[in-house]
C-alpha cells in the first residue's frame, strides 16, 4: 500500500496543482469544473478515443495520447505527473482499467480521494457498500445469500463477460427463473459463470429511482448535497414506455447498460430524509475507511410507497452524472449559483491550496 504520508509531502511541495484525469467516464465533467476554477488540466486518452477531448478543447490543456489507458501509470507518466504538479480526480473508469493494484500500490502520484475506499464498491469484497451502509443505518435491499431462497421479486447484479465496465443486471422472481434467465446469458456469452458466482441478489425495490449526490472532505464544513439525476439506459427505459400489450407481443433481450442521464427534484419535505442519509453515510465510513471520504458520492436510491428511501448502489468517486451542473437547484440554494461535481472539486482543492490543507484531502 502506498503510505499516504508520502503522498502528501508530494502534494504540499506543490505550487499551482494541474488537475489529472483519465480520458473517459467523467473526464469532461471534471475538467470543465477545473477551468470554471482557474486550474490547468492534462487528459490521459487511449489512442483512438480522444476526440470528444479534441472537440472542447476549451477543458483540456494538454491531451497525453497513451497505447492503453492503463499505460497512464507508467513510470514516465507518473514521474511527469509529479514534475508538472498533478492531482489525480478519480472515476469509475480510473479504477476499471488501471486496477485497484495500481490505485493502492503502484501509483505514486496524489489522487484527491480514499484509495483504500474505492474497493468497497465492488460487492464481493468483506467491508463492501452493504457493509458501510448497515454501519451507517442506512436501509437497502434485502440480500438473497443463495439463489435457492429467491421468493419473490429480484435483481442479479453481474458485470458483462467482456465489458467489465457494463452491467448485465437481469431480474428473476424465482430459483426456477434465476436458473432459466442465467443459463441462457451465459450461452449467448453475455456472462460468465464465474461472475455469476460473485454476482449480488438483491431483493427488487418498488418505486421512484432517484440518485442523490453529495460531496465532502476532512476540510469541508457540511455534507454538501449536490443534486439528482436519474440514469438512462438501453434498451430497458424506452421499452418500457410502450403499451404493455406491446411489450408481451415482443421478445426482445432486456439490458440496463447506463447511455445518458436526466435531471430530477425531491419534493420539499423529503429533503430532511435525504440530508441525514448523507450525514450518516459519511461518518460511518470516516470510522470504517479513515481518513474517511474524500470528494464526492452517490446513494442511488428508490423512494417506494411509503416514502421510504433505500439505497441500491453507492458510488464512491466521480459517480458521472453532467447533467447535475446546469440542471441542480440545490448548490444554487447553497451557494448561489448552479454548479456540478467537477466544479465542487476544483472548489475544494482550491480552498485547501489557500488554506494550505492540500494534505488533508490527498491520498
Amino acid at each position: 500500500m502506498i503510505k499516504r504520508s508520502e503522498m502528501q509531502k508530494i502534494a504540499s511541495e506543490y505550487t499551482d496543482p494541474k488537475i489529472g484525469v483519465l480520458g473517459s467516464h467523467s473526464a469532461l465533467e471534471i475538467m470543465d469544473g477545473a477551468k470554471d476554477e482557474d486550474f490547468e488540466t492534462v487528459v490521459y486518452c487511449q489512442k483512438g478515443r480522444e476526440v470528444p477531448y479534441q472537440r472542447f478543447n476549451r477543458i483540456a490543456d494538454e491531451i497525453k495520447i497513451v497505447k492503453k489507458f492503463k499505460d497512464m501509470a507508467s513510470p514516465a507518466n507518473q514521474k511527469l505527473m509529479r514534475e508538472n504538479n498533478t492531482i489525480i480526480v478519480p472515476h469509475r473508469s480510473l479504477t476499471a482499467y488501471l486496477g485497484y493494484d495500481i490505485l493502492e500500490n503502484k501509483l505514486k502520484v496524489p489522487i484527491f480521494g480514499n484509495r483504500k475506499l474505492f474497493q468497497a464498491e465492488e460487492r464481493e469484497n468483506k467491508r463492501n457498500q452493504y457493509y458501510l451502509l448497515k454501519k451507517a443505518g442506512v436501509k437497502y435491499p434485502k440480500i438473497f445469500e443463495n439463489p435457492k431462497s429467491i421468493n419473490k421479486p429480484a435483481i442479479v447484479k453481474v458485470m458483462e463477460k467482456n465489458r467489465k465496465l457494463e452491467r448485465a443486471f437481469f431480474t428473476v422472481t424465482s430459483y426456477a427463473d434465476y436458473k432459466e434467465k442465467s443459463e441462457e446469458k451465459i450461452k449467448k456469452g453475455i456472462i460468465a459463470r464465474k461472475d455469476l458466482e460473485k454476482a449480488s441478489i438483491e431483493e427488487l425495490a418498488i418505486g421512484t429511482y432517484l440518485n442523490f449526490n453529495f460531496f465532502h472532505t476532512p476540510i469541508s464544513d457540511q455534507v454538501d448535497f449536490i443534486g439528482i439525476e436519474r440514469r438512462l439506459q438501453t434498451n430497458i427505459h424506452d421499452y418500457n414506455a410502450l403499451p404493455a400489450k406491446q411489450q408481451l407481443e415482443m421478445d426482445i433481450p432486456l439490458q440496463n447498460i447506463e447511455v445518458g442521464h436526466t435531471p430530477a427534484s425531491i419534493r420539499e419535505s423529503l429533503l430532511e430524509k435525504v440530508f441525514k442519509m448523507g450525514d450518516k453515510f459519511v461518518r460511518a465510513v470516516k470510522k470504517e475507511y479513515a481518513p474517511g471520504i474524500i470528494g464526492p458520492f452517490s446513494l442511488q436510491s428508490v423512494i417506494t410507497k411509503d416514502l421510504e428511501m433505500i439505497v441500491y448502489d453507492v458510488s464512491l468517486r466521480v459517480p458521472g452524472n453532467p447533467i447535475v451542473a446546469t440542471t441542480s437547484p440545490y448548490t444554487k440554494y447553497q451557494y448561489g449559483t448552479t454548479f456540478g461535481i467537477g466544479r465542487r472539486i476544483a472548489m475544494e482543492i482550491k480552498r485547501a491550496v489557500e488554506e494550505d490543507k492540500i494534505k488533508d484531502i490527498v491520498t
